[in-house]
């Protein structure tokens, strides 16, 4: 694919919350360069005065064995930037590209698959969020229930509460909090896991602890080191991500779930229809 990069940054900023105060100091560095340069860990060392030992920690803690590795693949994938761009069309343009760049890098299409199992094997599917995150919930109800996913969206904190007090292994919950700290998604996640339910968590945080009660953590990209991010809906990379497990839910037995699908627009339809008839009876 030449128009998606495979990059570390992304994977960068998913564990940057785990780093000391010197391996941020490292993090922010390779997330904040934008020029080629000698990158060799004696070279890096000099630049941000610390130890050759802290960028090999700092490399060990985003997943790789040690700091040449990690420089590798950071090299491997540099792409150097063009001039500024002017005017915020093209900023903010920009800014969805390189989310959608960073998206890629993320995507593990093994573990959608695993997802895609989940959703064929459960009875009852649960989605839940607040805020932003609750929107997306509702557009996840709203698209998998079209193709005969019983899906239910939970976005109030009562009703998450509620709702964990009845799971079991029939039972796929999915929780979305960007953040990785609300604490209504995290509880219906734990309650549910701890009921043998398979949970998953859509996030931009890689916390060790996340592994404790979810069957699979999803990683979406932050917007906190994006550009412009501030302009940008936080639902955008949760809703790319759920685009991505639809696709692949929908190519399972492809005939049958478009038909579906149709079959209820066709309801939909039909019941406008009817509607404004009696309207203009009236």
């Amino acid at each position: 694919m030449e128009y998606y990069v495979k990059s570390v940054i992304p994977i960068i900023e998913s564990n940057y919350d785990k780093f000391t105060t010197v391996e941020k100091n490292i993090a922010n560095f390779f997330i904040e360069n934008c020029e080629r340069q000698d990158f060799s860990a004696k070279a890096v060392a000099e630049k941000l005065y610390v130890s050759e030992a802290s960028l090999s920690r700092f490399a060990k803690k985003c997943g790789y064995r040690g700091y040449r590795e990690f420089v590798y693949q950071y090299e491997e994938t540099f792409v150097e930037k063009k001039e500024p761009i002017t005017g915020n069309t093209r900023k903010v343009l920009n800014a969805y590209q390189e989310l959608l760049n960073k998206m890629y890098s993320l995507i593990d299409e093994a573990q959608v698959t695993r997802i895609n199992k989940y959703l064929n094997q459960a009875e009852r599917v649960f989605v839940c969020g607040k805020g932003s995150s609750g929107l997306a919930a509702s557009e996840m109800e709203l698209r998998l229930m079209r193709i005969g996913v019983d899906i239910s969206s939970i976005k109030d904190t009562d009703e998450m509460k509620m709702r964990a007090v009845f799971q079991d292994k029939q039972s796929l919950v999915l929780g979305i909090s960007i953040s990785g700290e609300t604490e209504e998604v995290l509880y219906l996640l734990k309650e549910s896991y701890a009921k043998g339910a398979k949970t998953i968590l859509i996030t931009a945080q890689n916390k060790d602890e996340f592994l404790e009660f979810c069957t699979e953590v999803i990683l979406i990209p932050s917007l906190r080191h994006l550009n412009h991010g501030n302009v940008i809906s936080p639902q955008f990379p949760v809703l790319v991500m759920l685009d991505i497990i639809y696709s692949y839910y929908v190519e399972e037995d492809k005939y049958k779930k478009e038909k579906l699908h149709d079959n209820t627009l066709r309801a939909l339809e039909e019941g406008q229809t009817k509607r404004r008839d009696i309207l203009r009876r009236i």
